[in-house]
């Protein structure tokens, strides 16, 4: 995204939008439900900034108290970006945190409360791909408060048209300006925009 490039360049860095990405989706779910500490939460994480997003979230989730457990979806050695291996090594270290690498290994009878979509975000490409399309359909599955990060998964940014198969989130929780695709489909449930640092000077040119 052009305006994350924009104000990565005039210092507020990448790995500190991250961070108060991820602290604001944690903000919201602790207001929105009562008593998080006796909340389980599933987080799926792509290899991308999203899931790096969704890292810091359920870092800061497990300071409040909550019961949360994490699919990785994909080779750590993949990750994209340093900001999110950043994050992914500091969970690694979380004794805290319950961490899985196949959707297949979840326990079938421990039920979830809060589902967190952090798989793709606004990285959709064409038609969704294992084991992407298999954490969207667990996802679908669950009887579960989903939320979303940034867009949901299989949503394209852009247009708003859905790919093969696309994540059903309750809330979709955006950062510094909603995506121009979100405003062409009714497929992200109620949409919350969140400030995370970027000065409006990054929008300069883009806009």
């Amino acid at each position: 995204m052009k305006i994350e490039e924009n104000g990565h360049a005039l210092g507020m860095y990448k790995r500190l939008m991250m961070e108060n990405a991820g602290a604001a989706i944690a903000r919201f779910l602790v207001h929105h439900f009562d008593e998080i500490k006796l909340k389980r939460i599933l987080v799926f994480v792509g290899l991308g900034n999203n899931g790096g997003d969704a890292l810091v979230a359920a870092r800061h989730l497990i300071s409040y108290g909550a019961n949360v457990h994490i699919v990785f979806l994909g080779d750590p050695k993949m990750i994209k970006t340093p900001e999110s291996r950043e994050n992914f090594n500091l969970t690694i270290n979380m004794k805290s945190i319950k961490l899985f690498y196949n959707c297949n290994d979840l326990d079938s009878d421990f039920n979830y409360d809060i589902l967190i979509d952090g798989i793709l975000g606004t990285g959709v490409n064409g038609m969704i791909k294992q084991p992407y399309l298999h954490a969207i359909e667990c996802i679908n599955k669950y009887n579960s408060f989903v939320v979303s990060v940034d867009i949901p998964t299989g949503i394209n940014p852009d247009t708003g048209n859905s790919s093969n198969v696309y994540v059903k989130a309750d809330v979709t929780i955006t950062f510094h300006l909603m995506k121009i695709g979100m405003k062409k489909t009714n497929k992200c449930g109620t949409i919350y925009v969140e400030k995370i640092g970027i000065p409006p000077d990054a929008e300069y040119g883009v806009l």
